[in-house]
């Protein structure tokens, strides 16, 4: 193998290389023109105007936080666990807390079989 061959071969990896970065830059420039073309006028408009709208976080243990979100009109403090989600409470647009009803009790447990020792 001469060095006229492995100056071409290594010649050959470059450019094959360039052409692949290259064509992976176009696509990703592409994608992004797309993606700021279908969010119209109007669409970037609504976007603003969405439904639901994640305020702040507060992290209480290591599977367990307070959420505060906006739905609406109305602000919402949730409390997020690994049983579930729990509306703690809840205010409306002029700042008036709404009641939250209590959590139901849990159900008795029933009685051990063979009776009390």
């Amino acid at each position: 193998m001469g060095f006229g061959t492995l100056l071409s071969s290594l010649a050959a990896l470059v450019f094959s290389l360039a052409l692949v970065l290259g064509l992976a830059w176009g696509a990703i420039f592409l994608l992004r023109k797309w993606q700021d073309r279908s969010l119209g006028p109007r669409d970037a408009e609504r976007a603003n105007d969405r439904p639901l709208r994640f305020i702040r976080a507060l992290p209480l243990g290591q599977r367990e936080r307070v959420v505060l979100i906006e739905v609406g009109e109305e602000t919402m403090l949730l409390g997020i666990g690994a049983g579930g989600v729990t509306l703690l409470s809840r205010w409306d647009a002029g700042g008036a807390v709404t009641a939250v009803p209590a959590p139901a009790p849990a159900p008795p447990r029933p009685a051990p079989l063979g009776g009390d020792w």
